[in-house]
């Protein structure tokens, strides 16, 4: 029994932002019922190649994206755009404490599955929408992708090497951040609204916007430029009053340095075998080292690449220099940390094999969240869906499918 096994939630997104917030909720033991077209599915069951194998070598139609953000959920196939698919909707959300969906605004009423419509069937409903500009403003009916809210919402602005720098200009981050971050935000947002409800018995209506989360989420960043009304600008991996505190190349990957003080310097040139720096009197302190880290910077970095990247963070460690390797995922997977963290969870899957997946990073010792269920097939659970919770025959969902409704 998860924390929240006594909750149900009707999942009309797709995508990333919407399913992540839905699969938080699922992790702590919510019944997901999501709602996908009939054939076709989440857009991101498409979005491969990789996808999941089988045992014998062969792709699945499970896209690698799509397993990211759909576990322990049930998979209903339902035609929203015929009379009798949003009767089945309608009858969902009678039975759900919460609605998800991420449509363009307005474009769930012409189907009587908009908030107003939904809550006379369901008065105490939690009605969620994630748009990429919220329900209002000028932006509202603009179609929202998280890489072109990065870039309005002034994230780009401050990521990225800096002007004039090899590679410089702004840069997305590596993932879709802005819906991740959507996606938590509404997490947050539905928990507060399920709780206030439990005390007052009212429901609510929700609207989170990616550009929001955008803005928001450049916390200090949003605070240097109100103080000072100057925009903060890219510095790339560096810092902008520490030096050195950045990324260097060893001989066979890369690291990061972040040194904090004087002290830490020192030890740093020591062991790379040029103590002579932290006595020049243009790197000997802090300050000294930002006025002067065009020159330090280069010296520091064939410095560096004289020696292998586990060389490094073993000689750092051991002088107590902060550092760290900068991995990628074949090496973050092997990290003992990691390892020893359990963040790899492997699920049985109908196709016969496993779908590896990363489990939910909070750890509680009561209700702690758990993946119990492989990211469904298209459509795997609409006629226990319909006949468990709707109890609709037999005869009817054969009826159904017929028409093409399910």
């Amino acid at each position: 029994m998860g924390a929240l096994s006594h909750i149900r939630v009707l999942d009309l997104t797709r995508v990333l932002a919407g399913p992540w917030c839905a699969q938080t909720l699922a992790d702590f033991g919510a019944d997901v019922i999501k709602i996908e077209r009939p054939e076709v599915g989440d857009d991101t069951r498409h979005w491969g190649p990789p996808y999941l194998k089988t045992p014998d070598g062969a792709d699945t139609r499970e896209a690698a994206y799509y397993l990211a953000a759909n576990r322990n959920k049930r998979s209903v196939t339902v035609d929203i755009a015929s009379p009798e698919g949003q009767r089945i909707v309608r009858e969902l959300a009678a039975q759900s404490d919460v609605v998800l969906e991420n449509y363009k605004v307005g474009q769930l009423k012409k189907y009587g599955l908009d908030y107003a419509s939904l809550k006379q069937v369901k008065p105490d409903l939690i009605y969620c929408s994630v748009t990429g500009f919220g329900q209002t403003g000028p932006y509202a009916q603009r179609a929202g992708y998280d890489f072109i809210v990065q870039g309005i919402g002034g994230f780009m602005s401050i990521t990225g090497e800096r002007d004039g720098q090899p590679g410089g200009g702004p840069q997305k981050a590596g993932v879709a951040i802005a819906d991740l971050m959507t996606g938590m935000y509404s997490t947050i947002a539905v928990l507060t609204a399920l709780t206030h409800r439990d005390r007052t018995g009212e429901g609510q209506y929700i609207d989170m916007a990616l550009l929001d989360v955008q803005v928001a989420m450049l916390a200090n960043m949003n605070s240097n430029y109100l103080a000072s009304g100057q925009p903060p600008v890219r510095w790339g991996n560096a810092h902008p009053n520490i030096v050195p505190y950045q990324t260097f190349q060893t001989s066979d990957g890369w690291i990061i340095v972040a040194v904090g003080n004087d002290g830490q310097f020192r030890k740093f040139v020591e062991v790379g075998q040029r103590p002579e720096l932290a006595e020049d009197e243009r790197f000997a302190t802090n300050p000294a080292r930002v006025r002067n880290r065009d020159v330090l910077v280069p010296i520091l970095a064939q410095m560096v690449r004289l020696q292998g990247k586990q060389q490094w963070i073993a000689a750092l460690e051991a002088a107590g220099v902060p550092c760290g390797p900068i991995n990628d995922l074949a090496e973050v997977f092997a990290n003992e940390q990691v390892v020893a963290r359990g963040m790899q969870v492997d699920l049985p899957h109908p196709s016969g094999g496993t779908v590896k997946l990363v489990r939910n990073p909070i750890n509680m010792t009561g209700t702690p969240p758990e993946a119990l269920a492989h990211p469904p097939t298209l459509g795997e659970h609409t006629e226990s869906v319909l006949r468990d919770v709707l109890g609709y025959s037999d005869e009817r969902i054969t009826a159904l499918r017929a028409q093409a409704v399910i």
